[in-house]
């Protein structure tokens, strides 16, 4: 019996091979038509992945510290320009009675401020963003800052007619007064000198009040935010929290005195506690 096991081994080698290969074929090589689905799908999916991209890049991303902040088309500009129609051109709309009513100053003096202001802080220059449009202008910012200690008005107050955010009015106020402090306190936020108690005296005098420096004044300011612990010593005769701001001025309003207490001691009293020079008549 002859067995050719060497043939049969490379037949059933062949076949084998043959039906690996035809098995291969029909398991990992689709059809045709499956095969322009995947293609088509596939391009889909390109062209798909490049609009998100697209939209991506166009995309205009505002930073901030406050997620989610909401930009608002305020026209600053044309706020601007009327701010400056109105009280500041040369014939302004409202006329010098009516600014001194709403600023609490002359023009001249707060154009002075205004300056003094710019030169020594420059957040308060206007400039250009990086679109090419200009910021907020000086006036813009001090004028908001003036119509919350004017009126005492909330910071989003000032919005509807200067068009400055609330954030933007807070750090102007706060600028505003550390820039004030810097630049006139040297000169404004004195004690008096010998020449100037030499001449309060003498205009004291004229005015029928001799040895007399200054005129002083109280009043109740209401404390907001006083701590509930401290509500009860602090509580005026209207019922609410007050404290009192009593003030030293002369006849020309220039303030040599300013303080913040609760008035216990008759003013007089007062005075010889802290040590100052004021006498009251």
């Amino acid at each position: 019996m002859n067995f050719n096991l060497g043939d049969c081994s490379n037949n059933n080698d062949e076949d084998f091979s043959s039906s690996s290969s035809s098995s291969l074929d029909l398991d990992f090589f689709p059809s045709t038509e499956h095969h322009d689905n995947l293609i088509n799908q596939l391009r889909m999916n390109n062209y798909m992945f490049q609009q998100v991209l697209q939209n991506h890049t166009n995309e205009v991303f505002i930073g901030g510290s406050i997620p989610g902040h909401v930009v608002i088309n305020r026209d600053r500009e044309a706020a601007d320009d009327n701010l400056f129609r109105d009280y500041f051109s040369a014939t302004p709309r409202f006329n010098d009675a009516i600014f001194r009513r709403r600023y609490r100053m002359s023009r001249n003096l707060f154009l002075r401020i205004v300056d003094a202001i710019k030169d020594h802080d420059m957040y308060f220059e206007q400039r250009i963003d990086a679109l090419g449009r200009f910021g907020l202008s000086t006036l813009q910012k001090i004028t908001a800052v003036f119509r919350m200690l004017a009126y005492g008005l909330p910071t989003d107050a000032t919005d509807e007619y200067v068009k400055i955010g609330e954030s933007t009015t807070i750090e102007s106020m706060k600028r505003f007064c550390r820039a004030i402090v810097e630049v006139f306190g040297e000169q404004y936020l004195r004690s008096p000198t010998p020449n100037d108690v030499a001449r309060l005296l003498h205009i004291g005098e004229q005015r029928g009040f001799p040895r007399m420096l200054g005129s002083l004044d109280c009043m109740h300011w209401k404390w907001k935010n006083c701590p509930t612990a401290w509500a009860g010593q602090y509580t005026g005769r209207n019922g609410s929290s007050t404290i009192i701001l009593e003030a030293v001025a002369d006849y020309d309003l220039w303030i040599w005195h300013a303080y913040f207490a609760v008035l216990r001691l008759p003013p007089i009293m007062l005075f010889k506690e802290k040590n100052t020079i004021w006498v009251i008549i």
